[in-house]
């Protein structure tokens, strides 16, 4: 009998893993940019989570479907880990004597300047939610998890979801006048997700009144 996806995962079997990082490198990656709101940044995150999921394979359970919250779970730590050595690195560097930086414009980003828009509505709000709220407004409204998979992404209960992604709803409505769309009733289907992963699910409300 042929070996299942999980079960050659938990072999470390290597094309396995290349399928794995060709099906979801797109949606950890924009995950991570969501997260960290750098590209740079993003991309750091995108390798170290395929290095802690060859890590962590023999974690992978033989039953269940499909392992994109299980690769979204690892982008959510691994940022959180990237923020803080971001932090101490930053306060290390604050502690040097002063040096006169004069800025590089030399990089072309023309091609990630419609990514960038379409995220840089949230960015300054999403910056003002508490870390655990920015991580289920990611993983649900942006990545298109259910409560159920967000809750496995995160080791949460799916009450804790449910609570958080509430609390960042309300937030964000304060901070920006951005209004998230509801669930259409259907917790199960996607928590207010959108097709594609490249498309923020928000809007102002002022769009709305046009």
């Amino acid at each position: 009998m042929e070996m299942s996806v999980r079960a050659r995962i938990r072999a470390g079997d290597p094309d396995t893993f290349g399928f794995l990082f060709d099906d979801y490198a797109r949606a950890v990656y924009n995950h991570a940019f969501r997260l960290t709101g750098d590209w740079s940044a993003a991309e750091d995150v995108l390798s170290l989570t395929f290095l802690e999921a060859w890590r962590l394979r023999g974690t992978v359970g033989l039953e269940g479907g499909s392992l994109r919250p299980w690769l979204l779970g690892i982008a959510t730590n691994t940022a959180r880990n990237t923020r803080r050595a971001a932090r101490r690195h930053e306060a290390a560097v604050s502690r040097l004597p002063r040096e006169e930086v004069f800025p590089d414009f030399a990089e072309d980003l023309v091609d990630r300047i419609d990514d960038a828009g379409q995220v840089a509505m949230l960015q300054t709000a999403m910056c003002r939610l508490r870390r655990a709220e920015r991580e289920v407004v990611a993983l649900c409204i942006w990545s298109g998890l259910d409560y159920a998979a967000a809750a496995q992404a995160l080791g949460i209960p799916v009450g804790t979801v449910r609570s958080r992604l509430s609390r960042a709803r309300k937030k964000l409505r304060k901070f920006a006048g951005v209004e998230v769309p509801p669930e259409n009733g259907n917790s199960e289907a996607g928590c207010g997700q959108v097709d594609g992963d490249r498309v923020p699910a928000v809007r102002h409300t002022q769009e709305e009144t046009r």
